[in-house]
């Protein structure tokens, strides 16, 4: 019965041990492996890239939440720089009653960015979805990827997997609350996504190409007059 007792706890541990590191490296591995790709502005444009992808980060009340709207502000701050001639806004609007993009886009605008310069991915659910999209639907195949750093290194991996050429710059501007359980799922979020990566299955939509290089009203779902007014 105890020699028995002992193969079961040693059993346990060993489960524990290897569910750990099933858990744990994929998170370790994307962090070191794109700690070389977040740059500053300047570094960015470097790369010459076709555009800056804005990760969605939720809304509330008609506005963008403080995460979004820093993720915003280091955006317009890229454009105005001229590190980058095109916005790639992408979020969630896969309801009538929610709608990211309209509301990123909306905020870009009132920063003095030209509608024509801002383009809306309506079908970025996930971020391996913006990130799929921003290349097979926007020929995008340089991107600036803009959210905070716990962040950025998934989506930078996921450029990597895809084929992309892509820097990270952050947006962290101020101090967050729920960051450390933020941290913490975004272990499982890096664990989904290195699979994805691996086996690479389309997103919910594609759908026809509107390359970045054009004109960001295409993908107007209603006037910019009002998307301002938004």
């Amino acid at each position: 019965m105890k020699k028995r007792l002992k193969l079961l706890i040693v059993f346990l541990c060993i489960a524990t041990i290897l569910g750990l590191c099933f858990v744990f490296i994929p998170s370790f591995y994307m962090v070191q492996t794109q700690k070389k790709n977040m740059v500053s502005a300047k570094e960015a444009g470097e790369l010459s890239p076709d555009c800056a992808v804005i990760l969605g980060a939720g809304v509330r009340n008609g506005k963008p939440t403080p995460m979004l709207r820093d993720r915003l502000l280091v955006g317009v701050a890229l454009y105005r720089d001229g590190v980058v001639n095109k916005l790639l806004m992408s979020g969630d609007h896969g309801k009538t009653d929610y709608d990211e993009v309209n509301i990123m886009k909306s905020f870009a605008m009132e920063q003095g960015v030209p509608g024509e310069d801002i383009f809306m991915d309506h079908a970025g659910f996930s971020t391996y979805e913006t990130v799929y999209r921003a290349k097979e639907i926007f020929e995008a195949d340089s991107v600036v990827l803009v959210s905070q750093s716990y962040h950025l290194y998934r989506a930078l991996f996921i450029a990597e997997s895809l084929g992309m050429k892509a820097k990270g710059v952050a947006a962290d501007l101020t101090v967050y609350g729920g960051q450390k359980m933020r941290d913490l799922r975004e272990i499982l979020a890096r664990d989904k996504d290195f699979f994805a990566c691996l086996f690479q299955p389309k997103p919910t939509y594609l759908g026809e190409k509107i390359p970045v290089s054009g004109n960001g009203n295409v993908t107007n779902d209603r006037t910019n007059d009002e998307i301002s007014r938004k």
